[in-house]
């Protein structure tokens, strides 16, 4: 039976004393590109370069993440699809993440940007390496 671990790795309603904690789930962004795997790399390019960001997520038809698809990995005048490109399986953290461990976590790597994802891979968004403060 799910427990309240369960719970607030999806990023679902809590109460009690700690309830009015950040998490990185309260701070994840839903301004990124989202693709499919058959979308042309050139179109979602185009989209990219509109964005803050230099990725777009691909994901299944289910709403599952399968991947994310750097700006760089796309030539210009390219025919190939979402799928040949992306990088599979990007890491994720979840959204009961403590904003301290993430800040941690992203400063050892040199990292911009957490991905936000539920267990089953379900996206909730994108955590800025500058929202989580020094």
């Amino acid at each position: 039976m799910p427990g309240k671990v369960d719970w607030l790795a999806r990023n679902l309603p809590v109460e009690g004393e700690r309830a009015g904690e950040t998490r990185v789930g309260d701070l994840a962004r839903d301004d990124i590109v989202l693709c499919g795997l058959g979308d042309a790399s050139a179109d979602v390019a185009t989209r990219i370069d509109d964005s803050p960001y230099g990725f777009a997520l691909v994901m299944s038809s289910g709403g599952t993440l399968l991947g994310r698809l750097r700006r760089s990995a796309i030539e210009d005048g390219t025919d190939a699809t979402a799928e040949e490109l992306m990088s599979p399986g990007p890491s994720t953290v979840r959204p009961d993440t403590a904003v301290a461990d993430l800040r941690e976590k992203l400063d050892a790597k040199e990292l911009k940007t957490a991905i936000v994802s539920t267990p089953e891979g379900h996206l909730i968004g994108v955590v800025l390496r500058r929202a989580l403060g020094d």
